[in-house]
Order: C-alpha cells, then sequence, then structure tokens
C-alpha cells in the first residue's frame, strides 16, 4: 500500500480529534495544566491580582518526586535470554567463538556467551546515551501526562571509534540514539489497543529545521522542490514533518517495521524497511485505562484538592495581614494629610477633641474560624496519605531503632509496587528494541565490554542471530530502603554486640563513606596474620 503525504496527514489529524476529546479538556490542554501545577504556577487565570500574596503549597510536585525517587532508588539488573535455548550456569566458551573468521553452526554455549555480553553491552549503552538522565524524564512526563514514550532511532554518524579492516582505513559509523517524546506529538494508529506492537502504525510529529530536512531528503533522493516551496513560506525556518511507523508482512519472515517520513504536500524519505521486527518505541504508563493506548495522570485528580489547599491558605495569610494591619477610616473634614499607613505616623487633625477622637478608626476584621489551621492541615495530610505519599513514606515520620524504621517505610511504599513493576516492563521493552537494533544494524562490529578490571572487544555478528527470540529481563534487588547513615548505624550495632567482625564491617560500609576501604581492610588482614 502506497504511502501517501496527505493520507498520513489525515490519519495524523483523526488522531489528534480523538486526543481533543479525551476528558473535559481534551488530553492536549489537559497536559498543560497539570505541567503548570507541578512546577508551580497553580495561579494561573485565576485573576486575583497581585496586590496580596497568593501562597502555594505544592503537595502536587511533593507527590510526584516522591514516587519518582522511589521508582528510580533501586538498580535493577537486567539479563538477556533466547527463546528455545537453555540457559547455562556456567557456560564453557569456545575459543573459536572469540574468533571473527569463525562461522560454524551457531551454539548453545555461542548464543549464551552473546547474551551475557548483551548484559554488558545494554550498560555500556545506556552510559553513552545517558538512560539514567532519560528515565527521569520519562517518569516527569509520565506523571505529568499519563503517557511517556523513549524513542530509540539509528544516526549514521556517529563515530564508534571502530574499523572495519585491520589497517583501521575504512571507519564504521553509526548507533543507536534515544529520545524522550511529548505524547503530544505521538499518535498511534489504533487508540483502543495499549499494546504498542500491536498497533497497525504510529506517527511522530516533529519541527525539524529546513535545513536539515533539505539534506535528508537530498540524501535519499526525494525531490526537494516543492520541499524548498514550503521551506520559504515558514516564518520560523522549520518544517512540520510526520515519521509514520507501520507494519507490513513478508513472506517467510513474519512482519517488519517500515518507515517513512512527510511534510504535508511532500516526500522527504520514500517508504523504506527499517530491517527492524519491533516498533522502536517502549511507553510507559503512570495510570493504565482500559482499551486505550493513552495512560492517565495522577495530577489531574489532585488539582481539586491542591486549589483549595491554596486558597485555605491564602485566606488565612490574609486574615493575619489585616489583623495586623487592619483597613483605616479617615475622616477626611478632619485629617487633610496623607496617610501612608506607616509605623510612627504622624497625623495632623484640625478641631475639637471629639473631631480628633473620631478622625481615625479601624475595621474590625472578622475572626478567623478556631480550628482553620487544623483544617488545612488535615487536608493536606490527607491529600498526602491518598496519594500513598504519608509521612512515613516521606521520612517525616521517627521511629525507636532502624529495624522498627526499615518495616514502617517498606509497608509505606508497597503501593508504589505496582507503578515500579511496569516501569521495569519498560526498561524491558526498551533493552528488547536496542537488542533488535543491534542485531539488524550492527552487521560486523566489535562489543564493547566493561567490567572492574577494565574493558575489551569481542567480535560480533549480528546475521548469526537474527532467526533467534530475544526476551530481556529485570532482576531486582529487594533490599530494604536505608540510607547510608541508617546502614552505617546498623553495622555498627552488630560490631559492637560481637555479631560481625571489623574486616565484615569495612568491608560491607556505603561506598564513599570511608575513604580507601580496601587498604583498611588489608591491614585488618595483616594483624590478623600476625
Amino acid at each position: 500500500m502506497r504511502q501517501d503525504p496527505t493520507q498520513i496527514f489525515n490519519e495524523y489529524r483523526q488522531g489528534c480529534n480523538y486526543k481533543a476529546s479525551l476528558g473535559s479538556k481534551g488530553m492536549v490542554e489537559q497536559n498543560r495544566i497539570n505541567e503548570r501545577f507541578y512546577i508551580g504556577d497553580q495561579w494561573h487565570g485565576a485573576k486575583c491580582g497581585n496586590d496580596r500574596p497568593l501562597v502555594r503549597h505544592n503537595v502536587v510536585k511533593r507527590v510526584g518526586d516522591y514516587k519518582m525517587s522511589q521508582i528510580l532508588y533501586d538498580s535493577p539488573k537486567l539479563t538477556f535470554s533466547a527463546e528455545g535455548i537453555p540457559s547455562l550456569s556456567e557456560s564453557q566458551v569456545d575459543d573459536k567463538l572469540l574468533d571473527p573468521s569463525f562461522s560454524g553452526a551457531v551454539s548453545e554455549s555461542e548464543i549464551n556467551f552473546i547474551m551475557s555480553a548483551f548484559e554488558n553491552y545494554y550498560n555500556v549503552t545506556a552510559e553513552r546515551v545517558k538512560l539514567s538522565e532519560l528515565h527521569e524524564k520519562v517518569l516527569r512526563n509520565s506523571y505529568i501526562c499519563g503517557t511517556s514514550v523513549l524513542y530509540t532511532y539509528w544516526d549514521g554518524d556517529i563515530p564508534t571509534g571502530l574499523f572495519a579492516d585491520r589497517e583501521k582505513r575504512i571507519s564504521i559509523n553509526g548507533d543507536i540514539c534515544c529520545e524522550v517524546l511529548d505524547i503530544d506529538d505521538i499518535v498511534f494508529g489504533d487508540p483502543y489497543c495499549e499494546a504498542v506492537q500491536n498497533q497497525p502504525f504510529i506517527i511522530i510529529s516533529s519541527r525539524k529545521e529546513s535545513a536539515e530536512v533539505l539534506r535528508e531528503a537530498r540524501l535519499y533522493g526525494a525531490d526537494i522542490g516543492v520541499l524548498k516551496t514550503i521551506a520559504e513560506c515558514e516564518e520560523d525556518g522549520k518544517i512540520s514533518v510526520l515519521t509514520k511507523l507501520f507494519k507490513e508482512y513478508v513472506n517467510g519472515e513474519g512482519y517488519k517495521i517500515k518507515c517513512v517520513k512527510v511534510c504535508e504536500k511532500a516526500v522527504v524519505r520514500k517508504e523504506f524497511d527499517t530491517g527492524l521486527g519491533l516498533y522502536p518505541l517502549s511507553c510507559f504508563y503512570w495510570e493504565r485505562k482500559s482499551n486505550s493506548a493513552y495512560g492517565e495522570s495522577e495530577i489531574t485528580y489532585l488539582i481539586p484538592n491542591q486549589i483549595a489547599i491554596n486558597r485555605m491558605i491564602t485566606a488565612n495569610v490574609w486574615s493575619a495581614m489585616i489583623a495586623g494591619m487592619p483597613i483605616m477610616v479617615v475622616n477626611g473634614d478632619t485629617v487633610t494629610d496623607k496617610i501612608t499607613n506607616e509605623p510612627g505616623q504622624i497625623i495632623k487633625v484640625f478641631g475639637s477633641n471629639e473631631d480628633v477622637a473620631g478622625a481615625v478608626n479601624y475595621i474590625t476584621p472578622p475572626s478567623t474560624l478556631k480550628d482553620f489551621d487544623s483544617n488545612v492541615s488535615t487536608l493536606i495530610n490527607n491529600t498526602l496519605t491518598q496519594s500513598g505519599a504519608n509521612e512515613v513514606a516521606l521520612g517525616d515520620s521517627r521511629a525507636d531503632n532502624a529495624t522498627a524504621l526499615m518495616t514502617m517505610r517498606n509497608a509505606a511504599i508497597m503501593p508504589l509496587k505496582m507503578i515500579k513493576n511496569r516501569f521495569y516492563t519498560f526498561i524491558e521493552d526498551t533493552a528488547r528494541i536496542w537488542a533488535d537494533f543491534w542485531i539488524a544494524c550492527y552487521g560486523k562490529r566489535a562489543l564493547k565490554q566493561k567490567d572492574k578490571s577494565g574493558s575489551r572487544y569481542i567480535p560480533f555478528d549480528g546475521s548469526r542471530y537474527k532467526s533467534l527470540v530475544f526476551y530481556a529481563n529485570v532482576n531486582t534487588d529487594n533490599t530494604a530502603l536505608l540510607s547510608d547513615k541508617e546502614r552505617a548505624e546498623m553495622l555498627i550495632s552488630l560490631f559492637e554486640k560481637g555479631i560481625i567482625s571489623r574486616r565484615q564491617l569495612l568491608s560491607r560500609l556505603p561506598e564513599g563513606l570511608i575513604e580507601d576501604i580496601p587498604s583498611l581492610i588489608g591491614e585488618e588482614i595483616k594483624e590478623a596474620e600476625k
């Protein structure tokens, strides 16, 4: 089926119309409101003037920051496996596997070796693309908008430092890049299908520099005549480009992901085969919605509470200001000087004593409700508690000992387990997409491996593994959530009770707490040997 620019733009507009129908304000407008509340612009459009302070007690941000930090607290370990291939506990790697010229049949031992290499290379790639920063942005976007998307794409200009020949004349360029996309710029072909890989197509909208679009069009042989005309009409020097990813069945090979890039009236890059078997987009949903490709933001339902809290605290502040500096009523017939209400101001009054007594009066402000402060505190605490961010989880409570604190805190964070599991699924989806790229796009090149002893490179030929089905699995460490200080205190307590030795104490202290711990352990060993 031929992909026409007009058809693609019509599909994009239909998807935008669907998003505009979600909720009372539409998805895009609701996301803008949610972001304003998260960053603290919570009196936007209230038209309350600037004469009095408009107080903000940002519960929305506190809830979100707490939950995001808890999700990112753990450092999950990722493992790869191939469907139908048993995992060997101690795979003995044949020397032939490290020989680039080896072309024998793919053995189970080789596959296990490659799976282990993928686990290491995943960390190398994560460091290169700054995956930890991308994860922070993914969580922030999903908390605000309900859905966040990490887009992995191929950039052929990235230098790798590798060469295809021994003489180092033919350089190998190109590697994967990652970008967190705004859900407002994405349209799913089936808005009622949550599974990304089951979508018939996905359209990504972007505004790109005209020069960049024209360069890409020339590189892939597109007609740039119409593109130049469009570029000349754009005042900001940018062109709206739609990237459409869609599935196409290939006999004997299954579904393949194809791509086409267009602007409204011209093709930027003609339809091409990406070589991938998966859509290169991994989605994270803060809250799921049944039969929907788009998630739901928690902020949307925190906003009414946030408005009530801000109004109550602001009213309390205004009441205190009026009580401290009440409104003056001045008799203009007897007081002719300008009244500034400054402390110690001398006011001239002309007339009798009665005129002086009635020259200036203060309006008594209404008394504040007796339980006003208590009501505000109750509303704030209830909002935090109902959002799963109570005082125990936030660290505002105290316990008699570290064990009690650990128990209380672990119980408090249990409601986050479901969100964490969705985030781990998102990490697994991303890892599978990366493996898909490594096999489809790398060809013959070396994979970098890093460990404590340094780094090395192993040969890799992606064509040998195209028939395999890969899976990624996140293994989490379910240790208690204790701070470095709490862990150190617990270890010292065990040492003082004689349960552990000095060497065990030193070897288990949090990293960075004491300088050069290995040398201290060495001295401990020497003393024990005397």
